[in-house]
């Protein structure tokens, strides 16, 4: 069959007047609907919301682990394989005479506070820390929790979460997106990347569904962004002064974020972010970018100065190489649960013997992640704790592959699900800013830089906190406290209390200026969704209305059941959307591989060279 030029136009009809003027009114109003019933939803039924989101998301992580797995590979493979091949990775994302808007520190700099900035303020101290104390080296009993011989461990799994996966589902949106936007000229918007295989059918009904499917992942993935944010901006306030408002004390004698406290936060966060939205990319979002990446890099040399340096750079030395190492049995392993049969079969004769009752209750205890084979005994019910000590230790140890999936599950699928739900917003974004560029350049500043920037920060922010913990004297101060305020916790530890106060501060203001690139960001992507692809300036209710939206959403959950909420949201608004994604790696193959076949052929590959060959056609 003769080849043919691909699909060049794909026209979505849009709203020619009226407030939706502009916005294909489908996509539109069905992504506020459904945004718009979680939002009444969490905040009129908080129990009743928080208990049925939560047994989904327990049977997505139960029953698609393997499938949020095999598809984070399949991303990685496919972004390197475009990448080092010389006739993809050459291909620029765009026509032959397109050159990048923005220069590279501008470039890299959007892209990474969009992207991770906030998460890594709060994850770079908390996740070495928590896998210097567990991960699935402790719960095989291969290494000890908390010691010196934990610290590699703890960096394999950091790195692996933060590494080439995680920006890979960001790079494979982005590229596809760039591909057939600057390549042959159709809309930015998601369903323009699955054209090689939908066609013109995109332009109806198949189209609305998976623009609409992104919108959703795009509010749930910004919103469980936003909540880690908005925790560690209060943590923050508290710190640097702000009144004991900000929190209040719960039934079991902890605390939590006040009602009063969220929104503040809220109200600040996306009131200044609605305002940067309303300017446009090129004005404050891509300055925000710059002052968050310079703010950025001066608390990175303050660690590198004042830290523990020789310990950080040592971490990230040996944790580049474990990683690296580590990536096909990282990415690959699942592990699954043991049943509650298969665990009874396999507990020495002594455990058998217990009631129906207490065996039920072993069972619960030895299959949770977060305890150890101590807290297992001390809280085992009294007919279990007469068993000896060495059937004590092996009915725990029947049941670890349930602590491994437990702890998959909340860390590793987690994080997945969190990447793919955070990848129509960052890919569209990255798709926005790097016309021009080569997909080989492309996948280097998308993929490898970042996650090696990652990598410098959690080795040496995170690897002060250990280093602190493990032969500094911090005697739990900073593993102690709470995930959002360990930061926090540490620069109180290390400095005199004014210091200490001034560089929250600093602390403080980078984590709102990623809060709120990330938050304008993400209301002009959704707009750019509904708009089918138009990048033009949007009418002021619509930025109003999804900054309100996001605000809602993150607040409402919040109440509703705290980060766990906006959490098992973002999972469950992650699955469809990943079918999405892997048919998008599937299609920029499939169009990389017939546009070679195309200039081989002298067919035309791209817009420009179709408009081209058709001034240069003979006259009929």
């Amino acid at each position: 069959m003769a080849l043919k030029p691909p699909l060049m136009e794909l026209p979505i009809k849009t709203a020619d007047e009226g407030f939706y003027k502009g916005f294909a009114k489908l996509v539109t109003i069905t992504g506020k609907l459904l945004v718009g019933a979680l939002i009444l939803w969490a905040v009129a039924f908080p129990e009743q919301s928080g208990a049925v989101l939560s047994g989904i998301n327990s049977l997505i992580l139960a029953t698609f682990n393997y499938w949020y797995v095999a598809v984070m590979a399949f991303f990685v493979v496919v972004c390197l394989i475009l990448a080092v091949l010389p006739a993809s990775g050459r291909l620029k994302l765009g026509h032959h005479d397109d050159k990048p808007e923005f220069s590279n520190f501008s470039w890299f700099s959007m892209m990474f506070g969009a992207g991770i900035g906030i998460g890594m303020l709060t994850f770079a101290t908390a996740e070495p820390l928590y896998h210097w104390g567990s991960n699935p080296s402790t719960i095989q009993g291969l290494t000890e929790g908390s010691s010196a011989g934990n610290v590699r461990e703890a960096y394999v799994w950091s790195f692996t979460h933060w590494g080439l996966a995680a920006w890979a589902a960001y790079a494979i949106v982005g590229l596809s997106l760039a591909y057939f936007s600057y390549r042959r000229d159709l809309p930015l918007t998601i369903r323009s990347a699955l054209a090689p295989i939908f066609g013109r059918s995109l332009s109806g009904t198949t189209g609305h569904v998976v623009d609409v499917v992104a919108v959703v992942a795009t509010v749930l993935g910004v919103s469980q962004t936003l909540g880690f944010g908005v925790e560690q901006f209060v943590s923050g306030l508290s710190r640097i002064g702000f009144g004991d408002w900000l929190y209040t004390a719960t039934e079991d004698g902890g605390q939590k974020m006040s009602t009063m406290a969220i929104v503040t936060a809220l109200l600040v966060i996306m009131g200044a972010s609605t305002l940067s939205a309303l300017s446009g990319v090129g004005k404050g979002i891509k300055w925000l970018s710059n002052i968050n990446m310079g703010l950025s890099f001066f608390i990175l040399a303050f660690f590198l100065a004042f830290g523990s340096t020789f310990f950080g750079l040592q971490a990230l030395v040996l944790g580049i190489w474990d990683y690296l190492i580590s990536i096909p049995g990282n990415i690959l392993t699942v592990w699954s649960p043991v049943p509650m049969e298969a665990f009874t079969a396999s507990v020495p004769a002594a455990a058998q013997a217990l009631s129906p009752e207490d065996l039920a209750t072993v069972y619960g205890s030895a299959t949770s992640p977060w305890g150890s084979l101590q807290s297992f005994t001390e809280g085992l019910p009294a007919a279990a704790a007469s068993l000896s000590e060495a059937d004590i230790a092996a009915t725990y140890a029947a049941a670890t592959d349930s602590r491994l999936s437990g702890w998959q599950g909340a860390w590793s699928i987690f994080y997945w699900a969190w990447w793919i739900a955070f990848a129509p917003f960052v890919g569209v974004f990255l798709a926005r800013i790097s016309k021009g560029r080569t997909v080989r350049e492309y996948v280097l500043g998308a993929i490898v830089i970042p996650a090696f920037m990652c990598f410098v920060w959690f080795a040496i922010v995170g690897g002060t906190a250990i280093d602190l913990e493990l032969n500094g004297g911090a005697d739990g101060a900073i593993v102690g406290a709470g995930q959002s305020d360990q930061l926090f916790a540490m620069l109180a530890f290390m400095l005199s209390e004014n210091l200490a106060w001034i560089m929250s501060v600093i602390v403080v203001i980078l984590l709102l200026t990623y809060l709120v690139t990330s938050a304008d960001s993400a209301v002009l992507i959704i707009n750019t969704i509904n708009a089918a692809g138009d990048e033009g300036p949007k009418a002021r209710p619509h930025i109003l209305f999804w900054g309100a939206a996001l605000a809602l959403v993150v607040g409402g959950l919040i109440v509703a059941g705290g980060l766990s909420a906006i959490q098992t949201a973002m999972v469950i608004g992650a699955l469809p959307f990943s079918a999405v994604m892997v048919l998008m790696g599937i299609s920029v193959l499939k169009a990389i591989w017939r546009d070679s076949r195309r200039e081989k052929a002298g067919v035309p590959a791209t817009s420009a060279h179709l408009a081209a060959a058709r001034a240069n056609a003979p006259a009929d």
